[in-house]
């Protein structure tokens, strides 16, 4: 059946958006490219893309409502209906999986009651897989509001959320401390973060990331080697079907393994032994992996 319109903001919302919209706009030459941030705009009032949101950024923009429907249904950073305060994102993609991102994800949604895209009853967290956080170097990865919380297992990642839910500050591995997703939304639009400390947050690539630059560049690496995937045997050998054999710190579970939620690599892939994380957010002695010589 045909939708009703839109209702309209209220008055004074609406001239507050007007406003912000105004000084988003200014930014830039051609009006039509201010959509994306005025899409996070009307997310940080309402906490999604509402119908009258869209409405609103048609308007402002002079396009139809399709056009902003189909670029709000093209991102996956816009919401299309109400959620949690925070997003929590666990990458499921192939190196997370293996590492153990499919373990957190079945953990997570035991623990808080909820499948994908859900949101829990009191409205604090919403659950979702991302398919790449875009750092395979600190794999597994959780995101909250699109900060990154790096190395994580099933017992941190579960402290996390508890703390969110608690309504304890958390901060994340690399960036500012934690704060709403309407709060991220008005970030994202471009206005200042006005917390103290915030802007000055940050964080550097892993050292994974850093060889790769320099071996893109043709620098050369002190002690780079070439290591045999499984001790013992040449290059490229292959063990005898059926036959056993002691996996290698290069060997991890498949995604399809089903690991236990407690399970946890004894050996990261450089062969040294991983550290537990002691609080929500991964080791801060450790907060780049596990430590190797650089091209190793």
């Amino acid at each position: 059946m045909p939708q009703l319109p839109a209702t309209p903001y209220p008055a004074e919302v609406r001239a507050r958006l007007d406003a912000d919209a105004k000084e988003v706009l200014a930014r830039y030459p051609g009006s039509r490219s201010a959509l994306l941030p005025l899409l996070h705009l009307v997310q940080s009032e309402e906490g999604f893309v509402s119908r009258t949101g869209v409405a609103f950024c048609a308007e402002t923009l002079d396009l139809t409502t399709a056009e902003v429907t189909a670029v709000a249904t093209f991102y996956s950073m816009y919401r299309r209906r109400a959620g949690g305060d925070y997003q929590v994102g666990v990458c499921t993609n192939t190196l997370c999986a293996v590492m153990g991102g499919d373990a957190i994800f079945d953990t997570l949604k035991e623990h808080l009651g909820v499948g994908n895209n859900e949101t829990t009853d009191d409205g604090k967290v919403t659950l979702e897989h991302i398919e790449c956080n875009a750092a395979c170097d600190f794999a597994p990865v959780v995101m909250v509001n699109w900060e990154f919380f790096d190395n994580q297992t099933p017992q941190s990642a579960t402290r996390l959320v508890d703390d969110l839910i608690a309504g304890r500050t958390v901060e994340p591995t690399r960036g500012a401390p934690i704060c709403s997703y309407k709060d991220t939304a008005r970030i994202l639009a471009g206005f200042p973060d006005e917390r103290p400390g915030a802007v000055e947050a940050t964080g550097g690539a892993g050292p994974a990331s850093l060889v790769g630059l320099k071996l893109a560049k043709g620098e050369a690496l002190p002690k780079a080697r070439v290591v045999s995937p499984r001790a013992g045997q040449p290059e490229g050998a292959r063990p005898q079907d059926g036959q056993p054999h002691d996996p290698s710190p290069s060997e991890h579970l498949s995604s399809h393994a089903h690991p236990s939620p407690d399970h946890r690599p004894s050996t990261s892939p450089s062969g040294t032994p991983n550290i537990s994380p002691q609080t929500s957010a991964s080791d801060p002695e450790h907060p780049a992996g596990p430590a190797a010589e650089e091209g190793e």
